[in-house]
This record gives C-alpha cells, sequence and structure tokens, in this order.
C-alpha cells in the first residue's frame, strides 16, 4: 500500500491490514484490544449504539477511560475494530460453485443473522467497505456467482441487490418497537386498518385487507425474508440464463 493511501486511513485499518503497530503493543497491561473490542460489542449488543461511550466502555471493563486510549484512538477507531470483527468468516464456496443460488442465499440468510444479533451493524455501514472482515463476506458474495457467464460488473451489481436487501430488510425488523414481535404486528395492522382509507391509498387498503401485516400463524421471524428473497434472486436468474444464452 502506497504510504500517501496508509497516510489517509484511519489508524485501526492501518492495523487491521497489518499496515501499522496496534497501540499498547509491546506492553503487558490487563486490558488488550481484543478484550476491549468483545466488551465494546456486548455493551452495543445490549443497550444500543448510543450507549457506546468510552466512559461507559471503561466501566464494563473495570478500567480508567484513558487505559482504553493505550490501545485505540478513540471511538471512530474503536467502531472499526467491531465492525471488522463482529461478521466473523464468510460461508465458503469455490470458486465458481454449480448453484449460485443457493450459495447466494446462503451467503444473505447468513448475513441477515449476523445483522439480527447485532442490529447496531446497520448504523455504522454507512461507507464502502475497507476492513478485512467485511471485504472478506464481499469476496464471498461475488465468489457464488462465480459458475455464472456474468460479467465482473453484473456480479457485482447483483452482490449490491442483495447486500442492499438483506440491510434493508434487518434495519426494518430491528428497528420496531421492543415488545414482542406478534404484539408490534399486530398494532402496526390495527393502525394501518385505520389510516389506510381506501379512497386515497386504495392498493395499501386491499392489502390490509387481506392481512398482510397482520401475524401470520406458525410464521417464522425471517419468513418474510426469506420470501423476499427468493423473488428477488428470481430475477437474478433470469439475467443468468440470459447471460447463459449469450
Amino acid at each position: 500500500m502506497p504510504d500517501d493511501i496508509r497516510d489517509e486511513l484511519p489508524h485501526a485499518l492501518n492495523v487491521l491490514w497489518g499496515r501499522a503497530k496496534p497501540k499498547g503493543r509491546g506492553r503487558t497491561p490487563a486490558l488488550s484490544l481484543e478484550r476491549i473490542v468483545a466488551a465494546a460489542v456486548a455493551l452495543a449488543d445490549e443497550e444500543g449504539l448510543a450507549a457506546l461511550s468510552m466512559a461507559r466502555l471503561a466501566e464494563r471493563l473495570g478500567c480508567a477511560p484513558m487505559s482504553l486510549y493505550r490501545h485505540v484512538a478513540g471511538k471512530d477507531d474503536l467502531q472499526l475494530f467491531m465492525l471488522d470483527a463482529v461478521p466473523g468468516p464468510p460461508p465458503e464456496f469455490d470458486t465458481a460453485p454449480a448453484d449460485w443460488r443457493g450459495s447466494l442465499t446462503r451467503w444473505a440468510v447468513q448475513l441477515f443473522g449476523v445483522y439480527l444479533r447485532h442490529p447496531w451493524i446497520v448504523q455504522l455501514v454507512n461507507s464502502p467497505p475497507m476492513d478485512p472482515g467485511q471485504l472478506a463476506w464481499l469476496d464471498a458474495a461475488l465468489r457464488a456467482l462465480g459458475g455464472t457467464q456474468l460479467d465482473q460488473r453484473a456480479r457485482f451489481s447483483v452482490v449490491m441487490l442483495v447486500l442492499h436487501y438483506v440491510r434493508g430488510a434487518a434495519q426494518l425488523l430491528t428497528s420496531m418497537t421492543a415488545e414482542p414481535e406478534e404484539t408490534a404486528d399486530r398494532a402496526y395492522a390495527a393502525l394501518l386498518t385505520e389510516l389506510a382509507d381506501p379512497g386515497r391509498f386504495p392498493a395499501l387498503a386491499r392489502a390490509v385487507e387481506a392481512g398482510v401485516f397482520a401475524p401470520q400463524p406458525g410464521a417464522g421471524p425471517d419468513d418474510d425474508f426469506r420470501a423476499g428473497l427468493d423473488y428477488l434472486l428470481d430475477g437474478v436468474g433470469v439475467a443468468v440464463e440470459r447471460a447463459a444464452r449469450a
């Protein structure tokens, strides 16, 4: 990596790429970067991203806030370390899997699970990924399409389409109230029944009347997500078949 590019990157990214030494290296304090990041993830999972501060994190770790700065430059760097660590390794694919649809479905479902377990992620992913953790997931998704005849730009477009769908679905689901999902669904359905005037919102009123927004008996929390993903991949399949005939 050229020095001018390295100088423009946050320190955390240079650490993650092995281009810089982590703070605290060579010391033997009770704290470690790994322990700090794990505690920050746990705090964000339990109380939300708004609760994450260096002071709260120090309290959880039983140390002085200044001790944290021996390992991380600040909250922005901490969040980069969190984003890199939380997703874990992506699913493994060959460079050209025979079942592109099954592979991409597996990728999307696993990423959806990551977002549901750590809902604060969708608040932080507001820029292109540059850390090795997120780029590993991007690489895996591109490899899932390696057996198709789609060109590289088309593969990237498909991955972005699926990624935005996964993020949007997760953000919608995790932004709902803390009430049980069925209770929240019933409350929303009742509200729309009152507000969706057929004269003003005819299509929406028909959807409400058909029970689209009411909880479905026996339905799992990701059933709607999987159904939407199937519709999306049906469209991708048309493009894959067209590329194969070209």
